[in-house]
C-alpha cells in the first residue's frame, strides 16, 4: 500500500515537471547556435538575432558599421539581461534593439534632377537692309510758281527742255525729284510748296515722254537743306540766296 502511494507521487511530482516546461517554454525559440546558454530564449531575442543576420547579410554591417555595431551590443546585452533573471527588461531591449535594426542605414534622399533649361533660341540677326540707291547723276533746275499756284511759266520752260534731254541719256534709270523752298513762309507751308514745285516737273516730264511715269518719284523737304543764304550777314533779305533755293533736283539712280 506504501509502495503505491510513493509510485503514485513520483508520477504526480513528473506531471508537474512536464506542465511547468511546457508552461515556461510557452514564447520561448531555440537559440541560434552561435549563442551559448539556455537552449531556448524569450522570442524578442531570437528575432533580434535574427533581424541582426538579415541585416549582415544586405551589407549593413560594412554600410554603416557604427550604427550595426551599436544594434549588436544591445542584442548581447538583451541576453546578459535575461541570464541575471531580468527577463521583461530584456525583451523590452531586444525589441528596442529590432526597431534600431531596421533602421539601420536609411535611404539617402535622392535630390530631384530637374531638367536642365533649355537655352533660349539666338534670335537670327535682322536681314541687311537694302543698299542705298546710288546717284549716278543730277540736274538742278530752278522754277518759280505764280503766287499760290502751282502752273509751270513759260520763262522757266527752257529749263524744263533742259531736264528732259538730261533724263532721256538714262532711258532704264530711275529718276528721283526733289523740291526745295526759300524760307519765305511757314514751315507747313514751305514743305507742301516744294512738293508741289516737284510734282509739277514730274507732269510735265511724263507728259512731254521725258521718262516712263513708273520710273520717277518725288520727294519734298521744303525750306531745308538751302545752298545758299536766304539773309545777309546783315539780317536783310537775300533775293539771290532765295532764288537759288526755289530749285528742283534731279537725280539719276542706281536700281
Amino acid at each position: 500500500m506504501q509502495a503505491i502511494t510513493v509510485k503514485r507521487l513520483f508520477i504526480f511530482i513528473i506531471a508537474v515537471f512536464s506542465m511547468s516546461l511546457l508552461v515556461g517554454c510557452a514564447g520561448m525559440e531555440k537559440r541560434p547556435e552561435y549563442r551559448s546558454g539556455y537552449l531556448y530564449y524569450p522570442t524578442a531575442l531570437v528575432e533580434a538575432d535574427r533581424a541582426l543576420d538579415e541585416a549582415r547579410m544586405a551589407g549593413k554591417d560594412k554600410e554603416c558599421p557604427t550604427e550595426f555595431n551599436a544594434a549588436k551590443d544591445m542584442v548581447d546585452k538583451a541576453y546578459e539581461v535575461y541570464m541575471a533573471c531580468h527577463t521583461q527588461e530584456a525583451i523590452d531591449m531586444a525589441q528596442e534593439a529590432i526597431g534600431k535594426i531596421k533602421a539601420l542605414c536609411p535611404a539617402k534622399p535622392v535630390a530631384e534632377m530637374k531638367p536642365e533649361p533649355k537655352p533660349e533660341p539666338v534670335p537670327s540677326p535682322p536681314p541687311p537692309p537694302p543698299p542705298a540707291a546710288r546717284v549716278i547723276d543730277r540736274l538742278t533746275i530752278h522754277v518759280n510758281f505764280d503766287f499760290d499756284k502751282s502752273n509751270i511759266r513759260k520763262a522757266d520752260e527752257a529749263k524744263l527742255r533742259k531736264a528732259i534731254d538730261f533724263v532721256r541719256k538714262y532711258p532704264d534709270a530711275k529718276v528721283e525729284l526733289d523740291g526745295y523752298t526759300d524760307s519765305k513762309g511757314t514751315e507747313q507751308y514751305n514743305q507742301k510748296l516744294s512738293e508741289r514745285r516737284a510734282e509739277a516737273v514730274r507732269q510735265y516730264l511724263i507728259k512731254e515722254g521725258a521718262v516712263n511715269e513708273a520710273r520717277i518719284s518725288v520727294k519734298g523737304y521744303g525750306e531745308s537743306n538751302p545752298i545758299a543764304p536766304n539773309k545777309t550777314k546783315e539780317g536783310k533779305d537775300n533775293p539771290a540766296g532765295r532764288a537759288e533755293n526755289r530749285r528742283v533736283e534731279i537725280l539719276i539712280v542706281s536700281e
